[in-house]
């Protein structure tokens, strides 16, 4: 009887079969809630409202997060698994046209202790995945369509 020795995982892990909803609820006023189907919540507010983020702000997060949750596997298969980083993302609002014409990432990771060319590699592998399955930042490179539609009661 063989034994069967299952193979490190390399990629994420499969999503849950249950559709995922979003929505925004009006909580005040320039003041919503949004929320997923799984209990998840963030205060949605005007810029300068204490523990809320703006729309922009949370735009950027999610082009952090999906920066940094593209490269976990890679960078945790090459640095172990409590290595420490922090994805930062600025750019300024052009308020004419309201639109963020320029985001800046910067992904800080401790590469110390790692020779040059390993060094090199870490990174080549990182940007391989980032560019490859982070869906946020694919999307604002690609550009989308955004269609709207009104549901009114009557």
């Amino acid at each position: 009887m063989s034994e069967q020795i299952a193979a490190p995982q390399t990629t994420a892990p499969a999503a849950t079969a249950e559709p995922v909803e979003l929505w925004a609820e009006r909580t005040g006023t320039r003041a919503y809630t949004g929320r997923n189907n799984r209990g998840g919540e963030v205060f949605i507010a005007s810029a300068g409202v204490p523990g809320a983020f703006t729309p922009g702000e949370l735009l950027k997060i999610a082009l952090a997060g999906c920066t940094g949750l593209s490269a976990d596997f890679t960078l945790a298969r090459k640095l172990g698994e409590t290595f420490d980083a922090t994805v930062r993302v600025s750019g300024d609002a052009d308020r004419e046209n309201e639109t963020y014409p320029e985001l800046s990432e910067s992904f800080e990771l401790d590469l110390s202790e790692l020779d040059p060319e390993t060094r090199e590699r870490v990174l080549v592998a990182a940007q391989r995945a980032i560019d490859k399955v982070c869906t946020v930042g694919r999307t604002l490179k690609a550009g989308t369509k955004v269609n709207l539609s009104f549901k009114i009661d009557e």
